[in-house]
């Protein structure tokens, strides 16, 4: 996994300095310029656009009863890999612009939602709350009622005392 991440961070801006220089020679400065920053509204729009579209699945799959987690293909993953798609249209570069635009793809998404499904092992844990004390522990402690004077503190010295409080 480490491995990845450097390939990632090293291999990654290679790649678009060279697409860069690339597309810039061919095209010019300020078209290429201009893509990269209509790119980046692009993804903001495409992510509130398609997220609050994935959050209306999602909910439509809670209120049918429908367990979201248990479809590998459900809204969640897709709401997930949206976002995703939606930050590497931000990012400036051509090359993360491409990725972010097949991750818009829904059968690009399908087929990575089921591929990682194959990879992942999904383990279930409940939790019953149980009424009193569990065995074994102690009951909560009882309130103690005590009378109680308030005692103020003598002010501190003014000449004395540190040099942070100490006049000039």
């Amino acid at each position: 996994m480490a491995l990845w991440l450097i390939l990632l961070f090293f291999v990654l801006p290679i790649i678009e300095i060279a697409l860069f220089v690339e597309v810039g020679g061919a095209i010019g400065l300020l078209p290429t310029l201009a893509i990269i920053f209509l790119t980046a509204l692009l993804g903001v729009a495409i992510m509130r656009w398609q997220g609050l579209r994935a959050l209306d699945r999602l909910r439509a799959s809670m209120e049918s009863g429908a367990d979201p987690g248990s479809d590998p293909v459900g809204p969640m993953a897709h709401g997930a890999l949206i976002l995703v798609a939606g930050g590497l249209l931000v990012l400036p570069g051509f090359f993360t612009d491409c990725v972010g635009l097949l991750l818009l793809l829904p059968p690009v998404r399908s087929f990575l939602i089921r591929r990682g499904a194959s990879r992942v092992t999904v383990q279930a844990a409940t939790y019953v709350r149980r009424s009193g004390p569990r065995p074994g522990t102690r009951p909560p402690p009882e309130t103690i009622e005590a009378d109680y004077e308030v005692v103020e503190e003598a002010p501190p010295p003014r000449n004395g005392g540190s040099g942070w409080t100490r006049r000039h």
